[in-house]
């Protein structure tokens, strides 16, 4: 098997990540909305997939509030 000789130096496409400039805040927002907003519906879809899990997870989540109240 040969070395790469290249093996150690940072590929082409990780150099031309690092030249972008830094996002702005409403860049990262942006994102951020759009993965929470994923987030939410893989969530919600789990749900509706798996129904006896969501509740035993909802009733488990009911006792430990329930557990603190005073």
């Amino acid at each position: 098997m040969k070395s790469n000789p290249d093996a150690g130096a940072a590929s082409p496409e990780a150099a031309a990540e690092t030249e972008h400039p830094p996002e702005t805040e409403a860049e990262r927002r942006r994102r951020r909305a759009v993965f929470l907003r994923e987030l939410a519906e893989a969530r919600e879809l789990r749900a509706r997939v798996q129904p006896r899990r969501t509740k035993e997870r909802r009733m488990r989540e009911a006792l430990r509030m329930r557990t603190f109240r005073i």
